[in-house]
């Protein structure tokens, strides 16, 4: 009796973006705007959460993001497997963020939803278990110290903690994203978390 492979669900649902994806790209280089805008649409929120996590502030993850599209879409013509655009667009995201975060110094300042999401984040990033209980000032404090333990992390231990842990994209995505090897992402991520957990030892329960 032969025996036939199957792709799980979630591969098809990745395969049908990807095709998905060079379909809008092959139209966006025939001048069509609208299939650019469902790039934007699919991609903006992740561009967001990724340059914000490497760069701590709102108003320049913002920025990052938005002249990240503006390099994706007039670099196009150099994109050479149209179904990678996300990986190659988050690329982008990132060198630019951190770019920027070696121009700029740090802004101050988190909003109450940010505050809130840290909580939620520590909890994905370490593989460790919160104390609970905390609430205004303390969530407030432990939120600062989960953003200061990400910035003080190595520059590519942050980026595959971001990508992989935060972001929750596969480790080959990552691998791609930072041109180098899945097992790479994977000892920089197994290092960001240990240095998280003993960092912030005394947010955490033994």
């Amino acid at each position: 009796m032969s025996e036939h492979v199957h792709t799980p669900p979630d591969d098809d649902a990745a395969l049908r973006q990807r095709m998905e994806d060079a379909g809008w790209v092959a139209a966006a280089r025939k001048g069509d705007q609208a299939a650019f805008d469902r790039l934007v649409e699919r991609y903006q929120r992740r561009a967001v959460s990724v340059a914000y996590r490497l760069l701590g502030n709102s108003e320049d993850a913002r920025d990052a993001a938005q002249d990240a599209f503006l390099r994706a879409y007039r670099g196009l013509a150099k994109l050479e497997d149209p179904r990678r655009f996300g990986a190659w667009l988050m690329r982008i995201v990132t060198n630019l963020s951190l770019n920027m975060r070696r121009s700029r110094a740090r802004s101050a300042g988190m909003s109450t939803d940010d505050l809130i999401e840290g909580e939620q984040e520590l909890r994905t990033a370490s593989g460790a278990t919160l104390s609970t209980g905390l609430a205004g000032p303390e969530l407030g404090e432990l939120s600062d110290a989960v953003q200061d333990a990400i910035d003080s992390l190595p520059e590519k231990q942050r980026l595959a903690l971001v990508l992989f842990s935060i972001e929750g994209l596969p480790q080959k995505e990552v691998a791609e994203i930072m041109n180098c090897t899945v097992q790479l992402v994977k000892w920089n991520v197994f290092q960001a978390r240990k240095s998280l957990r003993e960092m912030l030892a005394d947010h955490l329960d033994d």
